[in-house]
């Protein structure tokens, strides 16, 4: 039994030995998992900057819907009361006419249409 317990005191005394013969190499180990964590790790450094550019990323998005929305609502507006607006719309977009005036419709001018209009050969 003695023989037990000098075995635990050489153990002992063999751990406090070795930490304290490499203490400074442990602590420094332990700060630097420490600093790597912080830049490198899930909340650390550079996580927390990806996350704000994000953040800002979406604040503009916000903001350029909020503007269209914003357009659209005087658009709408516009077409609710607004005559001049609803009868642009029916003509540009939908093609109407007024009772009694004829649409004519002229197809865009080709390369070759153009070169033949200018007095060129095609």
């Amino acid at each position: 039994m003695k023989k037990q317990i000098d075995e635990k005191q050489s153990f002992s005394e063999q751990s406090r030995a070795f930490l304290h013969a490499n203490a400074t190499l442990l602590l420094a180990s332990g700060v630097a998992l420490l600093l790597i964590s912080d830049v490198f790790g899930t909340h650390g450094v550079l996580a927390m900057q990806r996350s704000q550019k994000q953040a800002a990323d979406v604040q503009k998005k916000i903001e350029q819907l909020n503007q269209e929305n914003a357009q659209l609502e005087a658009k709408v507006k516009a077409l609710k009361t607004d005559p001049v607006a609803v009868e642009r719309i029916a003509r540009e977009e939908m093609g109407l006419a007024k009772p009694g005036e004829y649409i004519f419709k002229v197809a865009p001018q080709t390369q070759s249409t153009q070169r033949i209009t200018d007095g060129q050969k095609p």
